[in-house]
């Protein structure tokens, strides 16, 4: 499928469809069983190099990419349960006993030594454990009834078979804010896009699984996650940012191109060069 707004800012990316589905995509790649990854190195090779990535429920990556792609409170399996992940997020594991022995186990077992730090230590990406629960507490948890979440390169995509969930472009920061006037182009109001702070993972999909089902469907800004930026940084630059779209948005927002100021002037002079 071919989309006017990925022509219209000169996207060097392809836009990635997330589709839930009983079918596993032939040729798609999968993190093994039970291994850790970040779900949004997959999301990189389906925008960068064409390639179709699949998820299921044993083979999500990490537990926020569990919750982000749909399968539940994942974070209930996280070392320490609840708290394990509340102490990881924010102040860390040690000077809590049960946690102190979970990071020596997996000290010993030959887990990340990254992540061992950071189970000790805190990402400290919130105040407090408190703070960590009340965040979990207020995601769109979602269990999805599909065997699979793919992220599926657009141009291989065909529906209406098997409409997407939504549609992410990886885009720098002149697209984004040209994807942000776009989004508020034919709506009322000032917040037709939202910035929620959660993984990447999570705004790409059950945040936007959830604005597609709202009655006034937003996009999700994301990419403000700073762990998968790291991830990101090598194949999408420094400056990158994901702007997702419902589906039934995308199909409205494609036929808002033509006769917008996406054809004007000032966004001409912004838009970026052609690749070579």
């Amino acid at each position: 499928m071919h989309s006017r707004i990925a022509e219209a800012i000169n996207l060097q990316t392809e836009p990635v469809a997330l589709l839930l589905t009983d079918d596993k995509p032939a040729d798609a790649l999968q993190f093994e069983p039970g291994r850790w990854g970040c779900v949004m190195s997959l999301f990189g090779a389906a925008a960068t190099n064409g390639k179709k990535a699949v998820f299921d429920r044993d083979t999500y990556g990490c537990f926020g990419g569990g919750v982000g792609l749909g399968f539940g409170n994942t974070y209930q399996q996280f070392p320490g349960g609840i708290d394990g992940f509340s102490n990881f997020l924010s102040q860390g594991n040690n000077g809590w006993e049960e946690g102190e022995q979970i990071a020596e186990a997996m000290a010993t077992s030959g887990a990340r030594p990254e992540f061992v730090h950071h189970y000790r230590h805190g990402e400290r990406y919130k105040k407090d454990p408190d703070h960590v629960k009340m965040f979990v507490d207020a995601l769109p948890q979602t269990e999805i009834h599909t065997h699979y979440a793919a992220f599926i390169p657009l141009r291989d995509l065909d529906p209406p078979g098997n409409a997407p969930e939504s549609i992410t472009f990886l885009v720098n920061t002149d697209q984004y804010a040209a994807l942000v006037v776009l989004a508020n182009y034919d709506r009322i109001g000032l917040e037709n896009v939202v910035t929620p702070y959660v993984a990447a993972c999570q705004a790409v999909g059950v945040f936007s699984y959830r604005e597609a089902r709202a009655p006034h469907t937003r996009c999700v800004t994301g990419l403000v996650d700073l762990s998968a930026r790291k991830y990101l940084r090598s194949v999408a630059g420094a400056d990158a940012l994901t702007f997702t779209i419902p589906w039934r948005r995308f199909l409205e927002m494609e036929k808002s191109v033509e006769g917008s100021f996406l054809e004007q002037e000032t966004w001409l002079g912004l838009r970026p060069a052609p690749s070579k």
